[in-house]
């Protein structure tokens, strides 16, 4: 039994690392992939071993991915080949670029590996179609003061732009992801900004209380006792006590006890 051959994927890409980046998705989907750098070297490889989908940067030296686009739907032997066009940009008159040069798709950057696959399982999906559509006059449109002419067949302009709105929907959705994000760490901040607060009136307070008996403490010269902020007398343990983190224990010192206690420090002696 004859095996299928693996779909062929051309990446037009200057960058090396976004190239090795795409190639990883597409041949972890089981995808046969080449690439290019530029639109020149793109048609080099094309005429000698035609893909199943050309996947294309817009932004490239040489010859851009519009430029690219515009000469393969001009060639007979190659405008049958569904081009995606992948960019960073999000600007309204790149669409109309892109229905100008006959582009099938359209996708920006950053973009979702689960969405770019599902966008080539379309493409694919839709070449048998495509084959049977007849292509439809030229349109000539105006577009913020622009005039524009399109030749692409009415299956072109529904794909491109279905894929450009489900690029919205996509994007809205990470944006609306983006927001809840940012909701939850505002909310963290919050609560972290509180924990913060506490923590600097108990320092405060500590301070205070380190202040308080850093100054003189009046002392009864007879009693030992402290007079307070009030002007109480107090115990010198219940005055500490308040005011330190420490606990009292009572004895009795040895000086003490041969004085007040006699029989009982001798015996212990």
């Amino acid at each position: 039994m004859a095996m299928t051959a693996p779909i062929n994927i051309l990446i037009v890409e200057d960058s090396p690392t976004q190239t090795k980046l795409l190639r990883l998705i597409l041949e972890d989907n089981g995808y046969a992939v080449d690439s290019a750098s530029n639109g020149i070297k793109a048609l080099e490889c094309i005429r000698h071993k035609k893909p199943n989908l050309i996947i294309t940067d817009i932004v490239m030296p040489e010859m851009d991915g519009f430029a690219l686009c515009k000469a393969l739907k001009n060639d007979p032997e190659l405008n049958h080949i569904p081009i995606m066009l992948l960019t960073s940009l999000s600007d309204p008159h790149d669409v109309i670029k892109g229905l100008q040069a006959g582009a099938d798709n359209f996708l920006t950057k950053p973009y979702e590996d689960t969405f770019l696959v599902s966008r080539i399982h379309y493409i694919i999906a839709n070449q048998e179609l495509r084959k049977t559509t007849n292509a439809g006059s030229a349109v000539e449109i105006m577009f913020a003061g622009q005039k524009y002419f399109i030749n692409s067949d009415r299956m072109q302009v529904i794909d491109l732009l279905l894929s450009t709105y489900e690029n919205a929907v996509q994007k809205t959705n990470q944006l609306k992801k983006a927001h809840n994000d940012l909701i939850d760490i505002y909310r963290q901040l919050e609560q972290k900004n509180i924990e913060l607060e506490k923590l600097n009136q108990n320092l405060q307070h500590a301070l205070t209380e380190v202040k308080t008996l850093s100054g003189l403490l009046p002392i009864c010269a007879h009693c030992k006792k402290i007079r307070d902020d009030q002007g109480y007398w107090n115990q010198i343990e219940t005055y500490m006590a308040k005011r330190i983190d420490v606990e009292f224990t009572h004895g009795i010192c040895p000086s003490c006890a041969k004085k007040f206690f006699p029989d009982t420090a001798q015996k212990m002696s």
